[in-house]
């Protein structure tokens, strides 16, 4: 084992990393506070500044991903599709079976110029999570309860403020509601087959509100839809802790590109359309299991630098000082202080391992595991 992949091992190294994302990010959330003076002033500043601070603190997600694990990412599509990346608003439809599938599409989007603008139809619990929820707060990310009776009107408004963004923005939709397990996936198939719907093998039945209610509102903003469909060479199941510890995947993306104006505007013919899309989907899941590879031609856009030089500037800000000071403790000899630094060290170790727990699936809601038995 080489030097350096013994170090992506260490706990004190993984503590190192938690300390600079941690700090960094309630540094960046105090900024965010700070610019909502803008937002009287100049509403459009202030996105712009907002998604640049935002884009310093995920893109050390990013880093981790790209650089430190050294995962690999692959897009099957065509050359039409990929030279409209990063330049138009779009809805993505991303399936939500792995623990860091958020993570690869951050990637695709920070490697297209839009990490700082990417959206998301986030469960409201996300809002109050400490650096990840308060970030989203400053981005207008819409949060919802789930519960569409008391969701409509919150999700209505909050899509229709970002018809003027001013920044290209990707717009995220898991359409299933909750990441795939096998008990959710059992209890969505009664539903299907009570509703004559066509069953599923490798995705919940999607819920269509959320999607119906997206391409309503922000017609006249968004051109399109992109329907990722996200899956690991070898049948790996990664997760964010396998990342910290330096383990490399290929993961494979396959991206098809719908114009929004053949999607259609009465809601239960788009409902319709969006079932007959994960139809295309699982099909699509069916035949990767099957031969390795999504159809298509396959692109690697390439990494860019900013992601670790952004890591290495907060690393050389905040740790320079951490080591200075504890240095400083052990060497003043007083039991007191150096047992006040342990223990400041191990509420940092929990508060990390509390945030990678956010991703963890079966730490996840419960949610689909009785709400699919009601009705949408």
């Amino acid at each position: 084992m080489g030097v350096i992949a013994f170090l992506k091992t260490q706990f004190i190294v993984h503590l190192l990393i938690g300390f600079v994302f941690v700090v960094s990010g309630l540094i960046i959330n105090f900024i965010q506070l700070c610019t909502l003076v803008l937002w009287p002033i100049n509403k459009q500043l202030y996105r712009r500044v907002n998604c640049r601070l935002a884009y310093s603190l995920w893109s050390q997600l990013v880093m981790l991903l790209e650089w430190w694990s050294g995962t690999e990412c692959t897009l099957f599509s065509d050359e039409a599709t990929v030279k409209t990346f990063g330049k138009e608003h779009v809805i993505i439809i991303l399936n939500h079976n792995f623990e860091i599938d958020f993570l690869c599409g951050w990637t695709m989007t920070e490697r297209f110029g839009v990490l700082g603008s990417s959206k998301v139809l986030a469960k409201r619990e996300l809002l109050y999570v400490p650096l990840i929820g308060w970030t989203w707060y400053f981005l207008e990310i819409v949060f919802c309860k789930r519960k569409w009776e008391e969701d409509r009107d919150t999700v209505i408004e909050g899509l229709k403020r970002l018809s003027d963004y001013p920044e290209y923005m990707w717009f995220l939709l898991y359409c299933e509601g909750t990441r795939f397990t096998e008990t959710k996936h059992r209890i969505s198939m009664e539903v299907a087959e009570s509703k004559g719907l066509p069953k599923l093998k490798y995705h919940l039945l999607p819920r269509t509100k959320g999607f119906t209610t997206a391409v309503q509102c922000l017609r006249g903003t968004v051109s399109a839809v992109y329907d990722v469909t996200l899956n690991f060479r070898g049948n790996k199941n990664p997760s964010l802790l396998g990342i910290l510890y330096g383990k490399k995947y290929e993961a494979d993306m396959c991206v098809r590109r719908f114009p929004l104006e053949d999607i259609p505007q009465d809601e239960k013919e788009a409902a319709n359309w969006l079932h007959k899309l994960y139809q295309e989907k699982d099909a699509l899941q069916e035949m990767y299991n099957r031969e390795g590879v999504f159809p298509g031609k396959q692109f690697k856009p390439p990494r860019r630098p900013w992601t670790l030089l952004n890591f290495l500037f907060w690393a050389t800000v905040l740790l320079s000082p951490l080591f200075t000071f504890g240095f400083g403790v052990f060497a003043s000899g007083s039991p007191l202080l150096i047992l006040a630094f342990l223990g400041l060290v191990g509420a940092a170790s929990f508060g990390v391992r509390r945030l990678i727990g956010v991703t963890e699936i079966e730490k996840g809601s419960s949610y689909g595991n009785q709400e699919f038995k009601k009705k949408e």
